[in-house]
């Protein structure tokens, strides 16, 4: 809706940026020492000086295809004669722009701007979000002198006065220029960007320009080079740079300052000199098109359809990251590993998430996907974590690669672009097949019997580099990738809290079970027996017993049935034992069977007769040997690739 008005002053409202929709803008008159209001209504809509001018013109609406901004425009005229103060009041309470029209001519009329308008406009708005104002000096060709002089002081003194126009109903100057500014000042207002007295960009602006220069800055060296220009230009203005206009841009920044171009390329420092000098010479909307092409809204903040496009998901599915995705983050990663090591330092998170408005990541991540020696996330845990966040919280995730770019960089219509929602898992069962690459294994037992340190074996850590690791900074998850026949996928482990009697439906969906007991504990093994039976015994999900801490001694469990009787019972997998106090890195092989299991799962039963112990197959050796091998290759490969760039 747009939304004019005038007092000694006109009023417009645009609040609705969509060219294609309707706006409407009221435009109300108050008689006012005859300031000529209503005539530049009845010139502007009829183009000629009217003879007679009525108390109040007719309701007006002017189509979107005759203004500049293409913005539908409804005019409702007010009259002093014919309305009530209150009716003014509501009028001004509604506009998003109040045009003040004083006469050239009358120095009493100038004065009232400042004696009575402004006043009443601001006790009858909210000081924080105050309309913009433009000064209308009307009746410019009775005099010729220009009434600039007087109107100046009075601008630098409201910060809301956008700007000042002098024209003319009677010969039509400037009367187009006057709507165009009213719509101008609402489309593009000054007032967020720009600090008049200090005579630079307020800190908000500073802030969302920067994230904007980071996101740009596609290789992260400081600079907007050449390239990186032509994409910023082409992505907020639909066209590229000539070579001698980009000399042309970075020649204005050099004259300026010392420091705004670098390497031939525009600095921070520059590009914030730029969007500083086009708002002094009345070019704000240059900013506020590179602004809102990044997701801002009027407020310098990203809106909510920016940053959570809309995506269904219906049940049964999930949600991964498609291939153009990991292409990005692989980009996002790239970049910021400065020294090549294939692993994030503190301090390269700390630059990767400076375009978020908070930290992301907190301690516990470090615990939740692979590190290096020195505790840095690695490449492979870097896209592991995205992975687990895209899987729990789609949300979150696409909020994510708002912050980061994502859908400007790949010129996408949104972040949903880089998810894929799997079909339903039931399809999968009913064809025997599976296209998803993330796989979900709750890990369920009593205290103490050994799940945290299963999960943490499953990043390559032994029991001496577990003790290493804080209470508060302690993970319930644990993803990396295996390999299942050479392809790669991703098992997420969900450590689920041992509160046998408040299970959730989030506890139990998952796509492979395990129940981990202490072989040294005589009744770990009840808490394993009980769960199954009472959640998972008429469950289609594959289950698989893990006999943790298989160093230590083995006692008899105090259950009516041991272990091994047990799974024999139930057609289970055998336990299967399982340490994490090794002098190297735990053995991964059960990892690639928990995969392999969650893939397959319709294969469970003639698995479970036909195999009387999981280490003897040549199907999980297989799957085992494809899971080092592809392993290897990928890091190799990924190292070329460093290499070659």
């Amino acid at each position: 809706m747009a939304y004019i008005a005038t007092l000694g002053k006109l009023v417009l409202t645009v609040p609705d940026r969509d060219a294609a929709k309707m706006l409407r803008a009221d435009f109300s008159v108050v008689k006012f020492t005859k300031v000529g209001k209503t005539s530049l209504i009845m010139s502007l809509v009829s183009e000629e000086f009217p003879d007679e001018v009525p108390l109040r013109a007719e309701e007006i609406t002017i189509p979107a295809d005759v203004t500049p901004e293409r913005v539908p425009t409804h005019i409702v005229d007010y009259s002093e004669a014919e309305q009530s103060d209150e009716q003014l009041y509501q009028e001004i309470s509604k506009a998003n722009v109040i045009c003040i029209v004083y006469s050239v001519n009358n120095k009493k009329s100038i004065e009232k701007v400042t004696s009575h308008w402004i006043p009443l406009i601001n006790d009858r708005t909210d000081k924080d979000s105050r309309v913009p104002l433009i000064l209308v000096g009307n009746k410019s060709d009775l005099v010729e002198h220009s009434s600039m002089e007087t109107i100046l002081p009075i601008m630098n003194q409201y910060q809301d006065i956008e700007t000042c126009v002098e024209c003319s109903a009677k010969n039509l100057k400037n009367i187009s220029e006057l709507f165009y500014y009213a719509q101008k000042a609402v489309l593009h207002p000054t007032g967020p960007l720009y600090c008049p007295e200090e005579k630079e960009l307020k800190p908000s602006c500073i802030k969302a320009l920067t994230r904007i220069f980071k996101v740009s800055d596609l290789d992260n060296d400081g600079v907007l080079n050449d390239n990186e220009l032509n994409f910023f230009q082409r992505t907020c203005f639909n066209t590229p740079l000539a070579p001698q206009a980009l000399e042309d841009v970075k020649n204005v920044v050099r004259r300026n300052m010392t420091d705004g171009v670098k390497d031939n390329g525009l600095t921070l420092k520059g590009f914030l000199f730029l969007h500083t000098l086009f708002i002094q010479r009345g070019r704000h909307e240059t900013t506020w098109t590179v602004l809102r092409r990044f997701g801002y809204d009027d407020d310098l903040e990203l809106t909510q359809e920016y940053l959570f496009p809309m995506i269904k998901i219906p049940p049964d599915c999930t949600t991964e990251l498609n291939h153009n995705a990991y292409l990005f983050l692989q980009s996002v990663f790239d970049k910021h590993d400065k020294d090549r090591d294939c692993a994030l330092s503190p301090e390269e998170v700390k630059d990767l998430f400076k375009v978020f408005p908070y930290m992301p990541w907190g301690p516990d991540v470090n615990n939740t996907v692979c590190t290096n020696d020195q505790g840095w996330i690695t490449y492979q845990g870097y896209l592991s974590q995205w992975t687990l966040t895209t899987y729990l919280d789609v949300q979150r995730s696409l909020e994510y690669l708002g912050y980061l770019g994502y859908s400007i960089i790949y010129e996408q219509e949104s972040q949903a672009a880089a998810i894929t929602v799997t079909r339903n898992k039931r399809i999968d069962l009913q064809k025997k097949q599976t296209q998803r690459s993330v796989f979900r294994c709750n890990v369920l037992g009593a205290r103490g019997s050994g799940k945290s340190g299963f999960l943490q074996a499953f990043l390559g850590r032994n029991l001496q580099r577990q003790r290493r690791i804080r209470e508060d900074h302690k993970s319930f998850y644990a993803i990396s990738t295996t390999y299942v026949y050479g392809q790669e996928k991703y098992l997420l482990l969900h450590e689920v809290m041992p509160d046998f009697d408040f299970l959730s439906e989030a506890d139990l969906a998952c796509d492979v079970v395990c129940l981990v007991y202490d072989i040294n504990s005589p009744r770990s093994f009840e808490y394993c027996a009980k769960v199954y039976k009472q959640y998972f015994i008429d469950s289609k999900t594959p289950c698989v017993v893990i006999a943790a801490k298989s160093d230590l001694h083995e006692v008899r469990q105090h259950y009516s049935l041991s272990p091994h009787e047990f799974c024999r019972k139930h057609k289970l997998h055998p336990p299967q034992p399982f340490t994490c106090n090794t002098t190297e890195a735990p053995n991964k092989d059960i990892y690639t069977r928990l995969t392999t299991m969650a893939m397959y799962p319709l294969h469970r039963s003639s698995v479970h007769m036909a195999q009387a112990d999981l280490k003897n197959s040549t199907f999980w050796l297989r799957a085992s040997v494809g899971a080092t091998v592809f392993a290897v290759l990928g890091f190799a490969m990924y190292r070329a690739l460093l290499k070659q760039r």
